[in-house]
């Protein structure tokens, strides 16, 4: 009996109490945030309820990513004035970060240019965190652009039980660089369906869990033998299933499942986790230096990780302007007495020298 009060009297311990998300869970500019991604694609992530438990231990990371937001000091200037603080206040940006929202597998297909580099501009604010335009470069321009209609992707305070839908239209004009158009239209329905503990190589965790369908349709006009043409582009059902703790500033588990003929087929698991230089994308380990703004004004600011290097600021000509050791994450250098042109910074690592050019106005 004495054994069965002590049971009693410490189970509640053991049990994961009910959290709320808010958006100060969210990541912001300035912020990074490392995923390790899992090809474990045989996982039914739909089961779900109140006080559960759901053990992802066994996931196998196979690539890693840095995700990187952006504060809006980092935006071109052309960005800065679509989503500057002299807009509407609900085109104000809060950050912006590298986004996959844009089908350029199909649109690519169509088009004799190249698309690349796709960012989204996100508001964050106390109630919400709204999807308010994108910047893509077409055949090496950068062309910004806003949502007609702004999406919601997350509601606050965020609790089990909370249900939402939202939708987002977007309209891509790309001329002159091409004449051809591409239109977005998603409907959005979230749920926050669980709460409990979820358990990933990174650790356990109180969570809540929150279900996107996410239902997209999109369309594509170019010319065909000098006429416009429209062509609708084919995008499965999304299913998102997110695990937020209280934080972590991105979700510690994601998995995008599409719905295809019916048959949902896992697309991508990813989770919060520690760095690990084995797994690391070559990409990502050859990107030393994070430089801002450009153009520079009068001060030009550069992230990197690379303490104790050496750095060199040149002239084109190949004029040394500075010269010294990186000592922080971030620096910031003088440049109000340099001339308006273009210059050269130089990261010298033990390896290898490390170069990005900007322009002092």
């Amino acid at each position: 009996m004495k054994k069965l009060l002590l049971a009693a009297l410490f189970l509640p311990f053991f049990n994961f109490a009910q959290i709320t998300i808010t958006a100060n869970d969210f990541a912001d500019g300035g912020d990074t945030v490392r995923m390790s991604v899992s090809n474990d694609m045989g996982i039914d992530f739909s089961l779900t309820g109140a006080n559960y438990n759901w053990d992802f231990s066994t996931l196998t990371p196979s690539s890693q990513e840095l995700k990187e937001f952006k504060s809006m000091s980092q935006a071109s200037t052309l960005a800065s004035f679509l989503f500057g603080g002299f807009q509407p206040p609900q085109y104000q940006a809060s950050n912006f970060a590298s986004s996959t929202d844009l089908p350029l597998d199909q649109i690519g297909t169509f088009l004799p240019v190249s698309i690349t580099d796709i960012n989204l501009f996100s508001k964050n604010s106390t109630d919400s965190i709204t999807s308010i335009g994108y910047s893509v470069v077409v055949q090496g321009t950068e062309v910004p652009f806003k949502s007609d209609t702004i999406e919601t992707r997350y509601k606050f305070p965020m609790n089990f039980g909370d249900f939402y839908s939202s939708r987002g239209y977007s309209e891509l004009d790309m001329n002159p660089v091409v004449n051809a158009i591409w239109i977005q239209y998603k409907q959005r329905y979230s749920n926050v369906d669980g709460w409990g503990s979820v358990t990933t190589p990174f650790g356990t965790f109180n969570a809540l869990r929150i279900k996107h369908d996410i239902y997209e349709t999109d369309s594509l006009m170019f010319e065909i033998g000098g006429a416009p043409t429209w062509i609708p582009l084919p995008i499965p059902v999304l299913t998102v299933y997110e695990w937020w703790a209280t934080g972590e500033l991105e979700p510690v588990l994601r998995a995008e499942v599409n719905t295809v003929g019916g048959t949902p087929v896992v697309r991508k698991i990813e989770y919060r986790d520690n760095y690990d230089p084995q797994l690391a994308s070559i990409e990502e380990d050859e990107i030393e230096i994070g430089l801002y703004p450009n153009p520079v004004v009068n001060e030009l600011k550069v992230k990197t990780t690379s303490i104790g290097s050496e750095y060199y600021i040149t002239s084109n000509g190949g004029s040394l302007i500075q010269s010294g050791i990186i000592e922080e994450f971030e620096s910031t250098f003088d440049l109000s007495n340099a001339a308006a042109g273009s210059y050269i910074f130089v990261l010298k690592t033990s390896d290898s020298f490390q170069t990005q050019s900007f322009v002092k106005k």
